[in-house]
């Protein structure tokens, strides 16, 4: 993971913060305790990301609740600006603004955040996942479930290490 430094004008020192420190700070940033989990995965950035990044195909096999996830061209057409409608397995629907470019995913509802995000890390991948609640009054909830949170976090990651296993051997 690496920082680069540099200066405005003006002199004021300026710090751009790799994918993974980005999402690190919306994590430490947000009310109560996010779901934020990280871990190095032993494959290339390339296999890792085409899973993270194929919202549509793999979202809906990384999270359990969700039937579908559809996206579409945001309005305005700006490039890595997308639109996502989410479907749970009950039916209930949330609409989402998705940020999409390599290595960063940021999708945002009335409800919820979720973010992705990886760099390449020796000859794998380091990946991180945020996911929280944006509605007022949430945060003491979020703290109650921590724990559920940190072991869903896990499960998340487990099932994508099990995601780019398989289309790597479907692609062999």
């Amino acid at each position: 993971m690496e920082m680069a430094a540099g200066r405005v004008p003006g002199g004021w020192p300026t710090v751009e913060l790799d994918p993974i420190r980005r999402l690190r700070v919306l994590a430490a940033s947000g009310a109560g305790r996010p779901l934020f989990a990280e871990r190095h995965v032993a494959a290339p950035f390339e296999q890792v990301w085409a899973v993270a990044s194929d919202l549509s195909g793999e979202l809906p096999k990384l999270i359990t609740g969700l039937r579908t996830f559809d996206v579409q061209p945001a309005q305005g057409g700006r490039p890595g600006r997308l639109a996502g409608v989410a479907v749970s397995v009950v039916g209930h629907r949330e609409r989402f603004g998705i940020v999409l470019r390599s290595g960063w995913c940021l999708m945002q509802s009335r409800a919820l955040l979720g973010g992705m995000a990886a760099v390449p890390e020796g000859e794998g991948t380091r990946f991180a996942l945020l996911g929280t609640l944006r509605l007022p009054g949430s945060g003491p909830v979020q703290r109650f479930l921590g724990g559920l949170a940190d072991r869903r976090g896990e499960v998340l990651l487990d099932r994508l290490d099990r995601r780019v296993a398989e289309r790597a051997a479907a692609a062999d």
